[in-house]
């Protein structure tokens, strides 16, 4: 897998994460457990996806 695909799927991911969020956050029965994993989650792919880009531009120059 390029290194393009593999960002591309991780901002995918990290998209959906978002999107499930959202979605819990506008159901009043929602598990804080749930959103605080959800979250978190969506933070490691955040961090991944950031270094990934760096060292992708780094190994260009």
């Amino acid at each position: 897998m390029s290194l393009q695909s593999h960002l591309t799927e991780l901002v995918r991911k990290h998209q959906a994460l978002e999107a499930e969020i959202n979605d819990c956050l506008v159901h009043p029965a929602v598990d804080d457990l749930r959103v605080v994993e959800l979250k978190r989650k969506k933070l490691l792919l955040k961090e991944q996806i950031e270094r990934l880009r760096q060292n992708g531009l780094a190994s260009v120059h």
